[in-house]
């Protein structure tokens, strides 16, 4: 493994020199990163502003807890299915033309969203604001992958995944402060000037390459029987990750029919896609070693930090008595790291240095931050918890440029599309997988902790004044326990990791002698 200083071959400049390589844009760069990103942030933010002001909408629409909770579900099943679709559609239709209805159609929904006046309205409107919303991400990534010269590729990762990591974190922050202050329909009602600017400057500067242009693609009948298996396989299983905990997992005949039948579709899928001309999902990108291991990088990266950033909130608002904004406050520090640790990526890759060391680096600092977390206790001091908050930033923001230029740049450019939603459609599983096991565990181990303490408490026969009160400390000491329990366990994975990390190199180096020798023929 090199050193970080070293200068040398980057990730980007393996990129062998494909046909449509000699496109330009005729808009700078830099003009074109902004407005993508502008409206990248748009969907990403939206993921979990709402999380802190679900209290507040349970009480506006008179209902329970577990039904508020399809305000967060439907958003990430309709997302979930339609993210890979996004380079076969952009493909038929024209990829501007494709981003500049996903926005538009984004900020209609996010009006409707806020103008709800009940729970089944607001299901049906999120699930609408999350199908649009999903085609910006991938689409932003292919476009600045191909507007950034192969030299670049780091640099362009580190502006989109400074998105991509920062405007979810910073949800909760901005969404308790909204909800504190004003009122949680502001949540979605706030996109509308945003979306404006961006969708204005999408219009503007944004082009289709000519090999993207409408009429430039092969434009066969639609694979339908594929559709139907991708949206039953997708939707089936993001529903079973996000409410298969409430109850009780395979304990429920629904858990386990709705797995089944996702194992099924999706396999279904998988030999259509692999037997077909012209795919809706191009599962031949499987076929670059330096795609397989970023994106399985990538999956288990996410699974940690986005396992970590959901408990952060809680133990701090359950534990250490926070309210929604001191704790939206407290874990911003992790957006912070990001952008500092994404700027000096950019930075370093820009100057010609290999940045791929980094991602090994990255997932130690990770796996420290969460040891660190693994030792707070409810007097841990705030510039304690910041602190370690903070670092699992900086070790992600090492991670995820370096990942996606991994797993993108050796993708020829006529197939970014479908690669970028392959990849954001990896991201979006282990992110629920992440979020998922870490609720699951949290109540496991709290459970087994509080079964032993009560156990150990009634051996003693200690005389107890107050046995409600003593409960009551048992289980906050159960709760603590577990929190420790995870956050240990969330450390291990990226210890482990710096193993297979330790391929990039060889992975790009292959790939790049296989694919360069494929275009000279």
């Amino acid at each position: 493994m090199a050193t970080g200083t070293e200068r040398g071959t980057s990730i980007a400049t393996c990129t062998p020199t494909a046909p449509a390589a000699a496109w330009h844009p005729s808009r700078s760069k830099w003009l074109i990163a902004f407005s993508v990103m502008l409206a990248a942030l748009l969907p990403l933010l939206d993921s979990t502003i709402v999380n802190v002001s679900l209290p507040y909408m349970r009480r506006s629409f008179g209902v329970d807890l577990d039904h508020i909770s399809w305000v967060l579900t439907c958003y990430l099943v309709s997302s979930g299915i339609v993210i890979p679709l996004t380079g076969w559609i952009s493909a038929r239709v024209g990829r501007r033309r494709y981003f500049l209805s996903s926005v538009i159609a984004f900020l209609a929904s996010s009006a409707l969203c806020g103008a709800a006046a009940s729970l089944r309205q607001m299901v049906v409107f999120r699930f609408l604001q999350g199908a649009a919303g999903a085609a910006v991400v991938p689409t932003s990534q292919a476009i600045l992958m191909e507007v950034f010269p192969p030299a670049e590729h780091a640099m362009a990762m580190a502006v989109w995944g400074m998105g991509m990591m920062v405007a979810p974190v910073m949800g909760p922050t901005i969404g308790g402060w909204i909800t504190e202050y004003w009122n949680w329909r502001w949540n979605f009602y706030i996109n509308l000037p945003v979306g404006a600017m961006a969708f204005l400057m999408v219009y503007m500067f944004i082009e289709d390459p000519p090999y993207l242009r409408r009429g430039k693609q092969p434009q066969e009948g639609v694979d339908y029987p594929a559709i139907i298996y991708l949206i039953l396989g997708l939707g089936l299983f993001q529903i079973v990750l996000d409410r298969g905990q409430r109850s009780g997992w395979f304990a429920a005949p629904w858990v386990s029919a709705f797995t089944l039948g996702s194992v099924l579709f999706l396999t279904l899928l998988v030999l259509r896609e692999t037997r077909v001309t012209n795919p809706v999902l191009d599962l031949r990108v499987f076929k670059l070693r330096s795609f397989r291991l970023g994106v399985s990088l990538l999956v288990m990266t996410v699974f940690v930090v986005f396992g970590v950033n959901l408990m952060n909130p809680i133990f701090l608002q359950h534990l250490m008595g926070y309210g929604p904004a001191q704790a939206g406050y407290t874990v911003a520090a992790r957006g912070l790291g990001v952008m500092v640790s994404m700027v000096l990526v950019g930075q370093a890759s820009r100057m010609g240095y290999r940045t791929t060391p980094l991602v090994g680096v990255g997932f130690i600092t990770i796996a420290v931050a969460n040891w660190r977390m693994s030792h707070w206790l409810p007097d841990t001091p705030a510039h304690s918890l910041i602190a370690s908050i903070f670092l699992s930033g900086i070790g992600a923001g090492m991670v995820f440029p370096n990942l996606s230029a991994l797993s993108l740049s050796l993708v020829r450019r006529e197939r970014m599309g479908y690669a970028t939603g392959l990849f954001n459609m990896m991201r979006t599983m282990g992110s629920a997988f992440g979020i998922s096991a870490a609720t699951n565990l949290l109540m496991h181990a709290k459970r087994a902790h509080y079964e032993a303490l009560l156990a150990s408490a009634s051996a003693s026969q200690a005389a107890v004044a107050d046995r409600s009160a003593m409960l009551f400390a048992l289980q906050n000491h159960a709760e603590l326990l577990a929190f420790h329990n995870v956050y240990q366990a969330l450390a291990l994975v990226p210890l482990l990791l710096f193993i297979p990390a330790l391929w990039i190199n060889r992975a790009m180096s292959r790939d790049s002698h296989e694919v360069n020798a494929e275009g000279d023929r």
